[in-house]
């Protein structure tokens, strides 16, 4: 293990943060579709990374160490939202859609995402609205590559079952009763 002096890491944290800020907001923009919180978002886990440099341990893994910072401030934002008062709510259910094409397909979209679970929506938004590699993903989120690709795999199924109206589970077929 090698031994930084304090504050060594800083330099390296502000660096990427400031590199991939965009990206940053853009993870946390698609979370929580407002433009104050995901700027909220994002300041909250520039601040905790400066503050915990000295946890990084190897500096190589800055980008992915400060992406797992990020990822876990927006779903502490989620937990925290599950106490807010119902126009709160209401207010962050009605769609922003000034940077979309189609309204309709990207509400949908949108919507079937959100009703994902936090560590799936999170596969979801890396790997195709950040285009990370799953290798990268799976170090983000601490994970082994082929756990991330089957669980990439089974989210993508849950969108296409919402998207199409389906459900996860075939409904049964009623059988007709010969002789009734």
């Amino acid at each position: 293990m090698r031994l930084f002096s304090k504050g060594s890491n800083t330099k390296i944290i502000e660096q990427v943060i400031l590199e991939h800020y965009q990206q940053y907001y853009r993870l946390a923009y698609s979370y929580v579709h407002n433009e104050a919180d995901a700027s909220d978002i994002v300041q909250n886990g520039a601040y905790k990374a400066l503050r915990s440099e000295h946890t990084l341990q190897n500096p190589e893994y800055a980008e992915s160490w400060v992406y797992r910072i990020m990822i876990n401030e927006c779903f502490l934002y989620y937990r925290a939202r599950k106490h807010a008062s119902y126009e709160e709510l209401q207010e962050d259910l009605l769609p922003d859609l000034s940077y979309t094409t189609d309204p309709c397909e990207q509400l949908d979209l949108r919507q079937a995402i959100d009703a994902l679970e936090e560590k799936d929506k999170a596969l979801i938004i890396l790997r195709y609205f950040e285009d990370k590699k799953l290798e990268e993903i799976a170090e983000i989120l601490e994970e082994n590559v082929s756990t991330v690709k089957s669980r990439l795999y089974r989210s993508l199924k849950k969108l296409r079952l919402s998207l199409s109206g389906q459900t996860d589970t075939p409904a049964k077929q009623p059988q007709n009763k010969i002789g009734r």
